[in-house]
Formats: structure tokens, sequence, C-alpha cells
């Protein structure tokens, strides 16, 4: 990379700003001085972008003052002070005015960047109802009949323009005005076809009871539906209270995610920013191929808007961080409410879908393997789950417990006490015996006393627990359920044709580790593997003494039962295929062969979700995990705080990168039926990912190179 790596800038974000000045009404001159002000704070915090409200220089509340021609000169001189400022500001500009063409007044955005005016957008919807009559003074922008207008003495475009960033080609913004993004069809949806990345909406909207909430409403849905960024602004402090009163909101969202919003009602000018991801939008764009459908859908509008060239000055070569939050775990919210939200809608959606495989195969038992390690543990809490909303018994659930060569007492402890837990039909069968024959019949060395504990020794176990499951299975009349998570089947952390790799049916397959983790605890703190309650049980006065015994029976059952998943959940990750030390600490440890989970599961969302370069992955992460004390946990204490510094990001992502790329493409080409949880992807062959399996990662890993261990240098 030939740019400083902490810098937005060079990883295709763009700093925006939304200015609300404080205004007096039909003083233009205080107002200008006010919005240059806002924009030269904003272009020292790095923003290349800034927005103000509608008609911000004379004040929208002018009402007939827009036709008294001392006003309007007034704006004009306004403008030109602006422009004369915009000299020394590397932002945009986009400010609100009335402009005279031919004899008509047009409500107007005007693009100013250095020291010129780029380009003026008409107001498309003139609102001539309620409180609003603009039609007195102003004419809708299809009256114009002009494609360019004279102002402070030169010729600039006008009418349906999309604005080009000259530095940052990404970054291509739209302007329309209040009433336009209230319509039906606004004119952003079009300008968004047309290629406009970023689209801004100059708004002076007064304010009632329950407008701000309608607010949020329309720019989020208007900003998901285009695939974009949307800047709105509104009139604020000094606008006529004559009839009106104003709150100066301003939001900044991204497609349909909310990234800022301003303090309502403000006394003093003010301004928010955000760091938009110009990149994602772009790639959300070419992956959902209906956006292209309807460019050629709608080509005759499309083709209405010209584009402009604007001249900023992108600030590349400083180290500008990013200011935007970046989830540690993007698969897990840090919100303690959309946490609980996102933990209940994976559940159910992993409950119904093997509902919905056992209804219509015609099965009612299923087969599984239970290791006391988490996978197993979420999965047979699905199962059982299942069973209950299928009004069948938890005894249905044929659980095995299959100790080898490297089980631990702790694992095998938490199995039993698991199935014990769930209720299901809990059995144990020692493999190593079978295991024992197996590697006689191969001629390994261990099967002669010597410890050699290679590949083969490994899968022998893997593959002699999947055989047992579904002999089970066939002779027991059951499916075998699969438990190999997500993040396992990027970094291809099973065993091909055995073990977590092959099921009849496979619940956890779209699921990540770190998911699975605060399943688990969901689980075991929302009670969900509670029995009847005493009203359930019985009624009635003379069963009291029965219903207190139940009720306390049943509270002290909850307390086992989530004693037995958190335990699970402070269990050293291990595939526990190797024996280990002597004070029973697995020699084994997952994360020390495939890197910490948490960090692998940050790369797979971003390269999985939006196809980033890993050195934007890298960037993303380093903002994410550099400082364990800056930003919001999904843990409310339980998980242990970890940073990361760039060089250990680079270390682990190399592991990802090739793992995920060369080397197990294979294992995901056949892999079982599986529901798809979330937006993050799956790595279903039948669909979210279809890649080849003799790829090679030196692309991948070639760009991770251009990323410095230090990001400071």
């Amino acid at each position: 990379m030939t740019n400083r790596f902490l810098n937005l800038y060079n990883h295709d974000f763009a700093r925006v700003a939304v200015g609300v000045p404080q205004c007096r009404v039909a003083d233009p001159a205080y107002n200008a001085a006010q919005t240059i002000a806002l924009a030269r704070e904003a272009d020292a915090a790095g923003a290349v972008l800034v927005a103000f409200p509608e008609l911000g220089i004379p004040a929208y509340s002018c009402e007939d003052l827009f036709q008294q021609r001392a006003l309007l000169d007034a704006c004009n001189t306004a403008l030109a002070s602006i422009v004369e400022a915009s000299r020394e500001i590397g932002a945009a500009l986009i400010v609100g005015m009335p402009v005279r063409v031919q004899q008509r007044l047009f409500n107007c955005a005007v693009v100013v960047a250095r020291g010129r005016v780029h380009g003026v957008v008409p107001k498309t919807y003139l609102p001539n109802y309620s409180e609003f009559y603009e039609a007195r003074q102003f004419n809708a922008a299809d009256d114009a009949g002009v494609d360019t207008v004279a102002l402070l003495g030169h010729d600039v475009p006008f009418g349906s323009l999309i604005f080009e960033a000259a530095d940052q080609p990404l970054l291509r913004f739209h302007c329309e005005i209040c009433e336009d993004v209230w319509v039906p069809v606004p004119p952003s949806s079009f300008a968004a076809l047309a290629g406009a990345t970023v689209l801004v909406n100059l708004s002076a909207s007064n304010i009632v009871v329950g407008k701000s909430a309608y607010r949020h409403q329309l720019v989020a849905q208007q900003s998901a539906r285009c695939l974009a960024a949307y800047l709105y602004t509104s009139a604020g402090q000094g606008e006529s209270t004559t009839d009106l009163a104003w709150d100066g909101q301003a939001l900044i969202y991204e497609n349909g995610d909310m990234l800022a919003e301003s303090a309502r009602f403000a006394s003093e000018s003010h301004l928010i920013y955000a760091d938009i991801d110009l990149e994602r939008l772009a790639r959300e764009r070419m992956h959902q191929t209906t956006f292209g459908v309807s460019v050629r859908r709608h080509a005759g509008e499309v083709a209405r808007f010209r584009t402009v060239r604007v001249d900023v000055a992108v600030p590349r070569d400083a180290e500008l961080p990013l200011a935007r939050a970046i989830e540690r775990f993007p698969y897990v919210p840090a919100d303690p409410r959309r946490r609980d939200e996102r933990c209940h809608e994976v559940y159910n959606i992993q409950v119904q879908a093997l509902m919905q495989r056992l209804s219509s195969s015609k099965i009612q038992r299923v087969v599984i393997g239970v290791s006391g390690g988490l996978d197993s543990t979420h999965a047979l809490l699905v199962c059982a789950k299942v069973m209950d909303r299928l009004g069948l018994p938890r005894t249905n659930i044929l659980a095995y417990t299959m100790p080898g060569f490297a089980t631990s007492e702790r694992t095998l402890r938490q199995a039993r006490e698991l199935m014990e837990a769930v209720g299901c039909t809990a059995r144990e069968i020692d493999i190593r015996p079978s295991c024992m024959q197996m590697l006689k019949d191969l001629g390994h060395p261990f099967a002669q006393g010597k410890e050699v504990y290679d590949v083969t020794f490994e899968n022998v176990q893997a593959g002699e627990r999947t055989n047992h499951l579904f002999r089970l299975a066939n002779h027991l009349g059951a499916i075998v359920i699969g438990t190999g998570d997500l993040s396992e089947l990027a970094l291809g952390w099973c065993t091909y044709g055995v073990g977590d790799h092959m099921s009849h049916y496979n619940v956890n397959a779209s699921v990540p580790k770190t998911l699975i983790m605060h399943l688990v605890r969901w689980v075991a703190e929302t009670g969900q593997l509670g029995g009847a309650s005493s009203a359930q049980m019985t009624g009635g006065k003379h069963a009291k003494g029965a219903a207190d015994a139940k009720d306390a029976k049943d509270a002290g059952g909850a307390v086992h039962r989530r004693n037995v998943l958190i335990d699970i959940l402070e269990t050293e990750i291990s595939p526990e295929l190797v024996p280990g030390k002597a004070n029973g600490a697995p020699e084994q440890r997952t994360e020390h062969f495939i890197g910490p989970y948490e960090l692998q599961d940050f790369h797979l969302y971003y390269t999985l979700r939006f196809g980033y370069a890993p050195s934007k992955v890298a960037f993303l992460a380093w903002s994410a995990w550099h400082d364990a004390s800056a930003g919001r946990w999904p843990d409310e204490g339980h998980l242990a705080r970890h940073a990361y510094d760039l060089a250990a990001i680079k270390r682990n992502l190399r592991i990802f990168l090739d793992r995920f790329f060369r080397t197990s493409q294979f294992k995901r080409s056949c892999v079982p039926n599986a529901p798809k949880v979330g937006t993050g992807g799956s790595l279903s062959p039948r669909g979210d990912w279809r890649a080849p399996s003799d790829s090679e990662s030196v692309v991948w890993l070639a760009d991770l190179e251009t990323v410095p261990d230090d990001p400071h240098a």
C-alpha cells in the first residue's frame, strides 16, 4: 500500500458531516458566517462533504420575503463569501438558497468546493398543503427547461446532477430537498440507480409530535432500498416560530443502519459526523443483482442525470483513524436487547428447520454425539426444543458420549451431566477398543505401544465416532444431527467425511463459534430448558403443598442446568484427540493451531459477507481490537477482554486466508443440509458460497503483505 495504512480514506471510507447552523431570518450574511464556521470545523476533522439545511442562507421561514430583490441579492453576496472561504477548505459544501432562473425562482441546493460553484440542484416536489405553501414563491424543477444557470458570473450545471469526488471516485453524491424524500418515488432513488452512493437531503422540516420518529423511518428505508448512505439535515434555532417550531434534527444512515444523530432543539450551531463505507455500498450493489435490473428498467430516468466532477482535498497522507464504531463480534450484537433478539431468532431458526426436516421425513428420533464441548451442547439444546414443540418426549433424543484415548475427565463429566439435565436418552460407548482394532489393522505404531499421535491416530477416533452414530441411526430409526459450526467449516477444522463434517442434518453449519458461545449462555440464562411449572402441573388449594414442592424442585433443577451449561462455556476448546498432560490439561488447544475464534470470526465476516481485501479487513480488525478498553463488549463481564496489535492481526489473518482460500474448500463442497441463519453468510455449496476446490491463496496473501506491523509506520 503506497498510502498511510491508518487513514480511513485509503480503505474506501469517507468522513461526511451534517451541519445545523444557528440562523437569523432574512440575514444571509450572518447565516453564511455560521455556515463557514461549521464548514471549517468539519474540514479540520477530516470531512470531505458537509451538508447544510434547506434555504439555510436566507432561512427557510422567510415566506413572501423570498420575492424581495434585496434579499435575493443578499443571498448571492452571502454565497460569494462561502465560495471565497471554500478556497481554504478541502471539503465540498452543500448549501440551500433561492436561485433565480429566467424570471423564475427555484429552491436549490448549491454545491461549492475549492473556490467555485460546481452545480445547482432545484427542488423537485413543492409541498403546497398543511403548513407549507412553497408553490406560492417557487417553481418545481421540471419547470426549469434549462441545464445551466448563471451564478456569480459563471454558467454552472443546473438540474439532475450527480457529483463525483475527483480523488475518491466511489464518493458520488446526489442532492434532493426536503419533500423530495416524502414522495412515493424520491428523485434519490433514480440517482442511486445512476451511481450515487451518498444521498443528501437539505431539509427545513418543522417539528410536531411523532415527526422525528417518522424521519428516522424515511431515511433508514431510503438508504436501505437504495443501498446508499443518506444524509439528512433540517432547520433549527433561529427560524421563525410565527406558526411553526423547529428541532434541527440531523441524521446519517448507511444501508438502513443509523451512524449518527444530532441532539434536537439545540440552542447553538452543531455538526454530526460519520465515516461512510463506500466500498460496502458498491459491493452490496454488485451482490444484489436486482439493483442492476432496476437500472435497466428505469433507464430513461437514469439517463437524465449528468455527472459533475468536484475538486475536494482528500486528506490521504495524514493519520486519520476510523471514528466509526466497529463491533468486535460482528455476529453478536453488543447491545443487550439486540443480542437477546439475535439469540432468540437464531435459536428458533435452527429449531424450526430441524422440526421441518423431522416432519417431512416422518422420523421422530435423532441421534447425536455429545462431547461435553460447545458445539454438541448447543445442537443438543436445539434438539430438546424441537422435541418439546413437536410434542414428543425428549427421550427421543438418542445421545451418545464416546470417550476415546484423549477424552478428559472434565468433558466426560460435562457430557454426562448435560444429557441428564436435558432429559434425553443417554448412552456411553467407549470407542477405544474399536479404534485399537482399526489401528492394529492399519499397522499403526500406537497399536504396538508407541506414543505416535499423528493425523491417522486422530482421525481413527473421529471416524469411529461418526461410524457409530450413523449405524445407530440406521438401527434405531433416527437421523444423525451434525454439530460442526461455521467457523470450523471456514478454517477447514473438521475431518473430511467423518467427525463434525458429516451428518444427516447439521443445525449449526451457518452459526459461527462466537455466536454459539452466546447462544449457549442465552439458553442458560433464559431457562429455555426449564420443565413444567406448578401451575401447569396441577391446580386447586388441595394441591398447594405438592405445587410448592415442585416449584422448589424446578428451581433447583434450573440452577443445576444453568451451572452445567456455564461449566461447558468455561472449558477450553479442544478436539481431545491427543492424550493430554499428566495434570489433566488438554494437549490440543484448538486456538493455538488456528488462531483465536473471536478474531477469526471477525476475519470471516468481512471476507465472506463483503469480499473485502485483506488489507481492509486488517484495518477494520485493528480498529475494533487494538484497545480492549474502547467500545462495547457483548459479554456483560463474561468474556476475557483481549486486545490484538496489528502484527497479531496479520499473523492470524494469514492463517485464516490460507486455510479459507487454499486448503479447505473441498470439505465445504460436500456438506449436509443446514439452515442459513444470518446475512453474514453460510458456506453451503448450494447457496452462499460456490468456489473451486483447487484455488490458490496467493493474491490474498500478497495483499496482506502490504499491511505494516506497526499501524503508525
